[in-house]
């Protein structure tokens, strides 16, 4: 642990902030040269068309911005490395995906197994990394009755779940202008408020810059958006987030501060379930009108801006309740 002060995670954000703003302009008109334009899916709204051709990738310039500002202001200890290397890994995931879809021009990216795959990979060597370089080891905090239990042979394969469902979770949500970064804004603040508080002070700068980064982000990607993320920058940030968990010990608080991620994903898994089932009686049946959930909304008659905003209020709303529980 690192006595580090809350004016260094502040000063952290203010610069990834900077940096994300900054980086944009020129990358932007890159982007758009390079052709890295969004290809819509056939099965999304029908409002999304209009967004054909938006330069994607934009996540390059928030992982960019993340890393120069937490290793400038952080320093380059171990915990900071780990944090670093993480979210590096992530995003190179969301980087391969996202060039299969915009330069080899194939819709879906990534195959679903090799992408898996690379994420439980990486979730593994995370594990691995906070047992080697943490100070938590297999001690796993459980909110409300506020104990430490020590997990033992079950601690790595723990990790290695909540890292894969985090990140895909993370990227299930990036489907509307403004709504991956605005969800993410206050997760990763209150990550970054508990773990300065909690003495983990390289974590806590390194979060306040995933919180600058997506404020920042929020400046290009606000309806009508300039870029997209894409996927490189949806998994660098569930990335990020999980990563913060791991080396704080709060990945048990994350499915109440990152409640929006839990629905997003939750709301695709119910619809195949159902859809699955009900086929095999001969009639398909949905839950939802379609998934992931904000889309569900959309076709509820609610306007992008609309959803935008109540999912992050909602998202605002449980990071506070999280930093209640964690204190």
């Amino acid at each position: 642990m690192t006595d580090i002060s809350y004016s260094t995670m502040i000063l952290a954000a203010a610069v990834a902030f900077a940096l994300t703003v900054i980086l944009g302009y020129p990358s932007i008109p890159v982007l758009r040269r390079l052709k890295a334009g969004q290809s819509i899916r056939e099965d999304a709204p029908k409002s999304h068309m209009v967004k054909a051709g938006t330069p994607t990738m934009g996540g390059v310039f928030i992982l960019a911005a993340i890393i120069l500002a937490a290793l400038f202001v952080g320093g380059h200890g171990k915990e900071m490395l780990v944090l670093v290397f993480a979210t590096l890994a992530f995003g190179a995931v969301g980087f391969l995906d996202d060039f299969i879809k915009v330069v080899l021009k194939r819709n879906l990216g990534l195959k679903e197994k090799p992408k898996m795959l690379l994420l439980v990979l990486f979730g593994l060597l995370l594990a691995i990394a906070q047992l080697k370089f943490g100070s938590t080891g297999t001690y796993v905090w459980i909110p409300f009755v506020n104990i430490d239990v020590k997990f033992g042979f079950l601690y790595v394969p723990f990790i290695v779940f909540v890292v894969a469902a985090m990140t895909n979770a993370v990227n299930f949500t990036d489907g509307l202008d403004g709504l991956a970064s605005g969800v993410t804004l206050p997760v990763a603040l209150v990550l970054a408020i508990t773990a300065i508080g909690s003495g983990f002070g390289p974590a806590g700068v390194f979060a306040g810059a995933v919180a600058g980064a997506c404020a920042g982000f929020l400046v290009h990607n606000h309806k009508p958006a300039k870029v997209f993320m894409g996927d490189t920058g949806s998994l660098a940030l569930g990335g990020a987030i999980t990563a913060v968990a791991v080396m704080t010990n709060t990945t048990m608080i994350l499915p109440i501060i990152g409640f929006v991620y839990v629905a997003e994903i939750g709301s695709v898994v119910i619809q195949i379930f159902v859809c699955r089932r009900t086929r095999k009686r001969g009639e398909e049946k949905r839950v939802f009108k379609r998934t992931p959930i904000h889309h569900h909304f959309e076709e509820c008659g609610w306007s992008e801006v609309k959803v935008v905003l109540v999912f992050s209020l909602i998202s605002a709303a449980l990071s506070i309740l999280g930093l209640i529980i964690m204190r």
